[in-house]
């Protein structure tokens, strides 16, 4: 599992890195202001997920399970959440309206958020020394 969280880390943070790069200079002239920021709030997001499962992956003390639970909840809240917002955030550049998929957004960063509570419970969990 350390190895499947570390590699999605990793992957996740060269895209984030790239779509950000994209943003801020391919985007720039064909995209309003609000929907570049849109956009890098995708990318932030993304990159916050990157590091917790590069950290996760690191961490000698989260249970097993625990890490499986947050990795599928972080994999599936950034595909949801920051997939979404990509594809909102560009949405006046195809004939595609994306806004019908609005709604997986809040669940996509309601799975993050989760991931985040359960690495939380697992600790209080652990005995104290």
């Amino acid at each position: 599992m350390n190895r499947r969280l570390l590699i999605t880390g990793a992957l996740f943070g060269v895209i984030a890195i790239i779509l950000g790069a994209f943003a801020a200079h391919g985007l720039k002239s064909l995209l309003s202001l609000e929907s570049i920021q849109t956009f890098e709030a995708g990318v932030k997001y993304q990159m916050y997920s990157a590091l917790f499962l590069l950290i996760l992956g690191g961490l000698p003390i989260a249970p097993e399970k625990v890490k499986r639970i947050c990795f599928y909840l972080t994999l599936f809240g950034v595909c949801f959440f920051s997939g979404s917002i990509y594809l909102l955030a560009t949405n006046s550049l195809t004939s595609f309206d994306f806004r019908t998929i609005a709604l997986i957004t809040p669940i996509g960063g309601s799975l993050m958020i989760i991931a985040w509570i359960v690495l939380l419970i697992s600790f209080f969990k652990l005995k104290k020394k």
